[in-house]
């Protein structure tokens, strides 16, 4: 499926806004306070968490053809129509609205494997490309863990955002070499 640049940004505001809509409406019914403070230290902790994940996706990606595939398309997908200025949204929306959803409200009230399980189910569009899902699932894990350490929802917020952009800046590299 091809996307004009404008269906891409379309859609990835709009996931944003019912991401966040329902985080806040699960949030308000469930009473779930969101842990969420500014500090050096989580932000640097985020900037390492991302830089880890973004590493060892290059080494999945490497070692995985399947989801070295399933990537490629998904990306293209994505990234394709998009200009480097677009990237900017990439990973600010999800990396805002996911991670509220999933590691703010979902984690809390029902815990790891669940909420990572279905963040990786948010990320298939199509299940020939469950290796992409999976690895998403993996992320989730590794991005709620590092929330349950911290206790501190910038963590993998900052993680996430900046997983995102490395992926948009690594891509088309990655890609001309396979």
């Amino acid at each position: 499926m091809i996307l004009s640049r404008s269906q891409v940004l379309l859609v990835l505001a709009l996931t944003a806004l019912v991401l966040l809509l329902v985080a806040q409406i699960w949030r308000t019914l469930a009473q779930i306070d969101l842990a969420i403070a500014f500090s050096w230290t989580a932000l640097l902790q985020g900037v390492g968490v991302g830089v880890a994940i973004s590493l060892l996706s290059l080494l999945v990606y490497q070692l995985w053809p399947a989801y070295r595939e399933s990537a490629i398309q998904y990306m293209e997908m994505v990234l394709a129509p998009l200009s480097r200025l677009d990237y900017l949204w990439l990973g600010l929306l999800p990396g805002l609205s996911e991670e509220l959803l999933f590691r703010g409200v979902a984690l809390p009230a029902i815990g790891l494997v669940a909420s990572s399980v279905l963040f990786g189910l948010l990320h298939i569009w199509d299940w020939r490309h469950w290796p992409y899902a999976l690895w998403a699932t993996l992320i989730g894990l590794l991005l709620g863990g590092a929330m349950l350490v911290t206790g501190n929802l910038l963590v993998p917020v900052v993680a996430h955002i900046l997983i995102n952009w490395l992926s948009c800046l690594l891509w088309p590299k990655l890609v001309r070499q396979t």
